[in-house]
C-alpha cells in the first residue's frame, strides 16, 4: 500500500472581469506548468491586455501560499512553487443592442470570464507528488498534421451517365 502525500494546492480567483474567457486563456496557456519565477517574468513582459490581470491573481496565489504556509506551518518552499492549474471559465453575459440602419437593433454580448490559477510544491527531483503516486510533468507531445490525398472519382459514374443519356433517345425512336 503507497505512502498517501497529498499536495497541497494554493489557489486564487478573479470573478466577473471584463475580458472574454478565449483571450484570457491565451495568456494562461503561456504560464501552465512554469515555475511561478518564470510565470511571472512571462506575464510581465507578455503584451496582452489581461496580462495585468493574470499577473494579479498568480501574485494573490503565491501570497496565498505564503500566508497559509506560515499560518499552518507547513513546510512549503515557494521558490518551488508551479503553476499546476490556469484556468479561464466562462462567466454571465451582459446582452447589449447596438443601433443598427433603418430603425433596427443588432443584439450583442459582453463576456466575462473567472480567472482561477492554483500553484503546487514540486520535489526536489522534479516529480509532481499526488495521492499515492509520482508523475513526472512533461510537455504533451506535438500531433502532426497528415498529409491528405485527393479522392479520385470513379470513372464508372461518368460511364453510367452516358448509358443512361443513350438510351433516352432509343425508346423515343421506338415511340
Amino acid at each position: 500500500m503507497a505512502l498517501a502525500m497529498e499536495t497541497r494546492e494554493f489557489r486564487a480567483q478573479a470573478r466577473f472581469q471584463r475580458v472574454s474567457p478565449q483571450k484570457a486563456k491565451l495568456v494562461l496557456d503561456l504560464i501552465k506548468g512554469r515555475s511561478v519565477e518564470e510565470a511571472l517574468t512571462t506575464v510581465a513582459f507578455t503584451k496582452k491586455a489581461v496580462a495585468p490581470m493574470v499577473e494579479k491573481v498568480l501574485r494573490s496565489a503565491l501570497q496565498n501560499a505564503n500566508y497559509l504556509s506560515q499560518e499552518q506551518g507547513l513546510d512549503v518552499d515557494v521558490d518551488n512553487l508551479y503553476v499546476k492549474r490556469a484556468v479561464a471559465n466562462d462567466g454571465p453575459r451582459m446582452k447589449r443592442i447596438r443601433p443598427a440602419p433603418m430603425g433596427r437593433a443588432y443584439r450583442y454580448q459582453r463576456r466575462l470570464s473567472h480567472i482561477a490559477i492554483a500553484l503546487a510544491e514540486r520535489n526536489q527531483s522534479g516529480l509532481v507528488q499526488t495521492v499515492g503516486e509520482e508523475h513526472e510533468v512533461e510537455a504533451a507531445p506535438v500531433k502532426t498534421a497528415k498529409k491528405k490525398t485527393a479522392a479520385k472519382k470513379a470513372p464508372a459514374k461518368k460511364a453510367a451517365a452516358k448509358k443512361a443519356v443513350a438510351k433516352k433517345p432509343a425508346k423515343k425512336a421506338a415511340k
